[in-house]
Order: C-alpha cells, then structure tokens, then sequence
C-alpha cells in the first residue's frame, strides 16, 4: 500500500480562541528504548521520502567511503544548514580538503534560510550560490567521499555513482528495509523511501552504536555541533540543545526524525507536507513511547497569534 493510499490518522490540531480550525493527518511512529514500536498512527509500514532526514545516513556514507569528516565538518554533512557565513566557511574548507572548490557542488543555488545573511547578500549586491544552498555540506562531503575512494567527482548525483550506492546501502542496512523507491530530492540527490518504522529504526541505530563506531560519530558530531545541523533560531538546534543526547533532523515535505540517547526514536510524517507540527507531534509521541522530554517542554505546543499575540495553540492529538 502506498502513502496515498493509505488512511491517515489525525496528528495535530490547530485551535484558535477554542475553536479547532484545522487538523494535520499524517503518520508517526516511537520506538521504545529497546527499539520495539510502541507508538504507531497512521500508515507507519507505507514508504514515505525522508528528504533531508535522510542526511546523517548520507554523512555516515561519505564517511565510511573515506571522506575525511569530523566534528562540525561531519555535523553539516549530516544538516541543513541556514546559510550562515560559518556554514560557507566550513563548506570551503571540507572542499579544499579535497582539492575542490565550489563550483564542483552540483546543489542548485539558493538564498540562504537565515534571514540575517540573506539581507546581508542582498546589501552586497549578491544573489544565490550553490554554497548557500541548505544541502551544500552534504554535497561537498559527497564529493570529498568520491575523491577519498578514487571514483569521479562528475556524476556524483548519479544513482549508480559509487558515492549513491554506498548511501543506498547504509539506508537500507540501518533501516532493515529494501529501498521502496528511488527519487530525485530537492538538491539534485539521490533519494532512497523507506518505511517511517524503517526510518525511525536508521536514525535510533545512530545513537545506540557503540562509542567510536562510525555511526556513533555522526550521532556524535551533531549532538556537539547542532549549529551546523540548522542554524542560528532553527528548530532542529534548539531542540537539540533544549534535549541534550538527542540527534533531530527534519526534511522537506512534512519529515521529521527524532532519537535520545536513551534508545527511544520517533519519526513523523505530515501527509499535508507542512512541517509547523512535526516537533510537537515528535515529542508526544516520545512521550507516549515511555521517554522523558520534559527539558524540551518549550516546544510541544506551537502558538497560533490573533493581532500578534498567542490565541490559541498547535498541539499533538495523542
């Protein structure tokens, strides 16, 4: 059964002076601290897209295939970064490590998410670059995984590039699951679908690998460096350091992933594609699942403003 196909169970409610205006439906699923399911609404064995939540799985490729990555370099491979100067900074050095530059990133260009930097380029007369584009760490590191391995650097995008079939196969071994798809994401990369279960249980196996483990360093990274998973106000930052131990990821498309150190992982599927629930709908099912997220209270509930000030709140329904 297909993710279109399947029923979806209602996730969030949006209520505006009492009065539920609307309701986000999607897929959820926790998994206990032993990796069982114990939370599932929704088509939670459907293969959904995990878009950028795919990034740490794609870091911990590049990784393995030699990629010289570590600390914050590891971080935005495994992030969506906001554009900021730090992340181009990083970005032309992770190139430059491998004898690269920018104009060997195939990522489209964009402005930068961070609104501080774009008006920034915009007073500069700049427009978009490639390296302000949210997925450039992860395409420099898959460039500098191609050097490290001795495979051409063109056609890096390419599904059967040696870079492409090296995530394919850690998608698949974290997740369990034969890839049910195979797309073209947002960045021009290779994009592998999975179950939601499949995802949670990839994105758990992470944080339960042991200490020194190539997965554990992706886990690693971003837990240390979570301003180089988003950036300066991003959400995915701010819970990580609201929570200390969990890795966050979210992607495109109403995708989010969530794992704590205690073992438990949730990952969330908005059906409407829209991401403004996901954290809250995460973190309830967590909750649900046995796992303490009392530090990260701030962000299960979502204001919604009349005249600019709170009248009402966007909050999970389970």
């Amino acid at each position: 059964m297909s993710l279109a196909e399947a029923e979806h169970a209602p996730l969030a409610e949006v209520v505006r002076s009492g009065f539920v205006e609307s309701v986000h439906f999607g897929s959820a699923v926790a998994l206990s601290a032993g990796g069982e399911i114990a939370v599932a609404r929704g088509p939670v064995h459907a293969p959904v897209l995990p878009r950028s939540s795919a990034k740490p799985f794609q870091a911990l490729a590049c990784l393995l295939a030699g990629a010289h990555l570590q600390g914050p370099a590891l971080a935005i491979a495994a992030g969506s970064h906001t554009g900021e100067d730090f992340h181009v900074r990083l970005v032309a050095d992770i190139l430059a490590g491998a004898g690269l530059g920018f104009g060997d990133l195939c990522c489209p260009p964009d402005w930068p998410e961070n609104e501080t930097a774009r008006q920034a380029l915009v007073r500069a007369g700049l427009g978009p670059a490639r390296e302000r584009m949210n997925c450039s760490g992860k395409h420099a590191a898959m460039l500098a995984a191609a050097v490290a391995a001795g495979a051409p650097t063109t056609g890096y995008l390419d599904p059967g590039h040696f870079v492409q079939e090296r995530v394919r196969s850690v998608v698949e071994d974290l997740s369990g699951e034969k890839a049910a798809h195979v797309a073209v994401d947002g960045c021009g990369a290779p994009l592998f679908g999975i179950s939601l279960t499949g995802l949670a249980r990839a994105v758990r196996a992470l944080v339960v690998s042991a200490p020194g483990t190539p997965p554990r360093a992706v886990a690693d990274a971003m837990r240390a460096h979570p301003e180089y998973v988003g950036g300066t106000g991003h959400v995915n930052t701010r819970l990580m350091r609201a929570l200390p131990g969990a890795v966050v990821k979210g992607g495109a498309e109403g995708v989010l992933v969530v794992a704590l150190a205690s073992g438990h992982a949730a990952a969330v599927k908005a059906i409407d594609g829209g991401p403004r629930a996901t954290t809250a709908v995460a973190l309830a099912a967590l909750r649900a699942a046995g796992a303490d997220v009392s530090a990260a209270a701030e962000f299960t509930t979502v204001p919604v403003l009349g005249g600019g000030v709170p009248v009402g709140e966007i909050s999970a329904v389970f």
